[in-house]
């Protein structure tokens, strides 16, 4: 059974930086994508950022220029790098993993971002 764990979240004034990371254990088989969510309060779950097996990434119109996603595959641990964060990045941040035949989620880390 496959696991996810996070850490590197916590309160932060604006303007500084975070970084976030997921560690994976456990049979992990033909991946397809890595990735994290993030679900403000109040708010919907929403995709931050995401690499794909072939290294390819994506991200929200909202954190481009200021989030990078980078991963380690013989570690099986990914990260997320967050500068210049602002009040409305505050929100619980989930890592993601995306495989052909299962889908697992961490089980999320706090990020607060203060005035």
């Amino acid at each position: 059974q496959v696991q996810l764990v996070e850490s590197g979240g916590g309160l932060v004034q604006a303007g500084g930086s975070l970084r976030l990371s997921c560690a994976a254990s456990g049979s992990i088989f033909r991946i397809r994508s890595m990735g994290w969510y993030r679900q403000p309060p109040g708010k919907q779950r929403e995709l931050v950022a995401g690499i794909t097996n072939g290294g390819i990434t994506n991200y929200a119109d909202s954190v481009k220029g200021r989030f990078t996603i980078s991963r380690d595959y013989p570690k099986n641990t990914w990260n997320l790098q967050m500068n210049n964060l602002k009040p409305e990045d505050t929100a619980v941040y989930y890592c993601n993993l995306d495989t052909y035949t299962t889908t697992v989620w961490g089980q999320g880390t706090q990020v607060t971002v203060s005035s």
